[in-house]
């Protein structure tokens, strides 16, 4: 018993300071991408890049995002409720449920109380004011998260994989559509992760005793690949901008075709990494939240 303790703490702890790193970079992107000249110029780079091979990829970007509504998110939390009670877990649909409205709650919450200086440098959407975070993101990465939560472990890998595959592209989609700044999406992305890593605490704090962790049950290859395969994307995108940010002193509309591509792709590649981490930090953990026996 003492040792089942020690690892519920040593879990606890983790799952403490995940919700706090995440939200210190989401503090973070906040003030440089909507509060630095240099990073709403990068946002606008990206959205201006958008416009390049707009034309092949319209179709498929506009049914990304019709699918994410309210009526779809409202059928997507009760199929995950519904998954969870069949598998005889009360306290696992309650707080699968309470992660997808409090993830989209608090995103539409920032959304409208943060505020978005005009430096001149996007006149076309200044009216529009701020856009951080994406609620249309933050629909379809709460709903993946939710997602590998209720999920058996048989099915997880393969859930987890779909869902940050279908979440990431809608973040892109939302860019290439010229719906969001690309830190919009990470932003809500970033808004889901400490919002999993609360819920996470939650299932701690209902887990029973008896409760049997079985390391079976962990997914370290599938966590280890999407982690990686977050990094690596993340690192590409950095390059990317890192190039791009020389050439800051041009207008956005008056770049050339490689600098807009590279803002573009860069951005996206920014977008899918960070969606990756949070589906890898989820799936490394949730063999511990969610037990294979529950007692």
């Amino acid at each position: 018993m003492r040792v089942r303790d020690t690892a519920r703490g040593w879990t606890a702890v983790w799952l403490v300071v995940l919700a706090l790193v995440q939200a210190a970079a989401l503090f973070l992107v906040w003030r440089f991408a909507v509060h630095t000249r240099l990073g709403q110029w990068l946002d606008t780079v990206a959205l201006t890049g958008n416009q390049i091979g707009q034309s092949r990829i319209d179709g498929p970007v506009d049914r990304i995002l019709n699918a994410m509504s309210v009526v779809s998110l409202l059928v997507a939390t009760a199929m995950i409720g519904f998954i969870a009670l069949i598998r005889g877990r009360k306290a696992l649909a309650v707080t699968a449920t309470l992660l997808i409205a409090g993830a989209n709650g608090s995103t539409q919450l920032l959304k409208h109380y943060l505020v978005r200086p005009d430096f001149g440098i996007d006149p076309e959407r200044a009216a529009a004011g701020n856009s951080l975070p994406s609620g249309h993101t933050a629909v379809a990465a709460s709903v993946a998260v939710a997602l590998i939560l209720v999920l058996p472990a048989k099915l997880r890998v393969p859930g987890a994989f779909l869902g940050a595959g279908y979440a990431a592209a809608a973040g892109v989609a939302t860019l290439s559509a010229g719906w969001h700044r690309p830190s919009d999406a990470v932003a809500a992305f970033l808004v889901v992760g400490g919002w999993a890593a609360v819920a996470g605490l939650m299932l701690l704090f209902f887990q029973r005793e008896r409760a049997a962790i079985s390391a079976a049950d962990a997914h370290r290859v599938a966590a280890a690949v999407l982690g990686l395969g977050g990094v690596l994307a993340l690192v590409v995108s950095g390059l990317a901008l890192a190039w791009l940010a020389s050439r800051s002193g041009t207008p956005a509309d008056e770049l050339s075709r490689r600098p807009l591509l590279i803002g573009y792709a860069g951005s996206a590649a920014g977008i899918v990494g960070t969606m990756a981490l949070v589906a890898a930090l989820v799936l490394a953990v949730v063999h511990r939240l969610v037990p294979r026996y529950k007692g």
